[in-house]
């Protein structure tokens, strides 16, 4: 991309960079704290992906896409896994209506723009794989029709790191799926003072909206504009590399910590991500701290460790954080 075409996509980032930062502003009149966890949802809205979250109940997750999906004036929908949820529950099914002889359809609620899937790891596989195969496709087919899923489409998809009784783990190649994997932690002490008043003094005003899905379809289109250097681009396939070959990269103390490296969908979303990091960031073009910024939430659930990493003590984030620091930077 030449200069000239970098100046001329400038004003369009700019303005839109601006949107954004209004969208987080307003979240934040409801939402106290949480803004890595509310700029990753805007980052997967427009980068067309998907987010598994771990972290402990009461978090705000609900509140957090409940407000977004107001301030972009989207649908929002709640399921709540347990093990006696059905795949119908979430997808919808026909329905045979005796009166007249025929079967109408009723959609489920995955048939929105925001998807809160709360406590995903509760629901038996076959729930699971009708969930993630929608998000993958796109699409559900009820009898023999099929329906497209509204656009903008994403799925926040929750599970309790604390609690194992009574869950059904997600296959790695479902994991996969996700664009990706955030880690919450607790509030800081001022944050928790305000939640303390907020809680006591609601919210009376309603939300502005600051964005339409219109809108974000837009930005979708803008972000594939943002210029990539050749060398960013190597950079994102030399990190993916490094989780399947960390000799290679000078990472040999690593290797025996690596069961499964980053497949492919590691290196398509670190570039798309990557591209709309820039975006919201208001740059037209992709640095390798983009990269970096978003690395370790794309890798991190891409990971599969050996038995021998878990008896060191060492996790996912450690391996990324490794393979961040070692990699040549372009």
């Amino acid at each position: 991309m030449s200069s000239a075409a970098l100046e001329n996509l400038k004003p369009e980032v700019d303005a839109f960079a601006e949107k954004l930062s209004a969208v987080q502003k307003e979240v934040g009149r409801v939402v106290v704290g949480q803004q890595y966890m509310v700029e990753r949802l805007l980052l997967a809205l427009i980068a067309d992906g998907h987010i598994l979250l771990e972290g402990l109940p009461g978090l705000a997750k609900t509140t957090a896409v409940k407000t977004l999906a107001g301030v972009v004036k989207t649908d929002f929908s709640r399921i709540s896994f347990t093990p006696d949820l059905l795949p119908a529950d979430v997808i919808g099914t026909e329905i045979y209506r005796p009166n007249t002889g025929e079967f109408n359809v009723k959609k489920g609620p995955i048939f929105t723009n925001l998807l809160l899937a709360d406590e995903i790891n509760r629901a038996p596989a076959k729930v699971q794989s009708a969930l993630l195969e929608a998000m993958q496709e796109r699409q559900v087919t009820l009898g023999d029709q099929t329906y497209a899923l509204d656009r903008p489409f994403l799925v926040l998809a929750t599970q309790n790191p604390v609690e194992q009784e009574g869950t059904y783990p997600l296959p790695e190649a479902q994991v996969d799926r996700f664009m990706l994997k955030l880690k919450i932690g607790y509030p800081s002490r001022d944050e928790e003072r305000e939640i303390m008043k907020r809680a006591a003094s609601p919210l009376k005003e309603p939300l502005e909206v600051v964005l339409s899905p219109e809108d974000i379809l837009e930005a979708r289109s803008l972000a594939d504009q943002i210029y990539m250097d050749p060398k960013v681009e190597n950079y994102i396939v030399d990190l993916v590399f490094a989780t399947r070959e960390p000799g290679l990269h000078k990472l040999q103390e690593i290797e025996p910590f690596i069961e499964v490296g980053a497949s492919p969908r590691a290196t398509i979303n670190l570039n798309r991500a990557a591209r709309v990091q820039a975006l919201m960031s208001g740059r037209a073009y992709v640095t390798p701290q983009d990269i970096k910024t978003i690395a370790p939430d794309i890798l991190r659930h891409r990971l599969i460790l050996t038995y021998e990493a878990e008896a060191r003590g060492f996790d996912q984030d450690d391996i990324v954080t490794k393979i961040l620091s070692t990699v040549d930077v372009p």
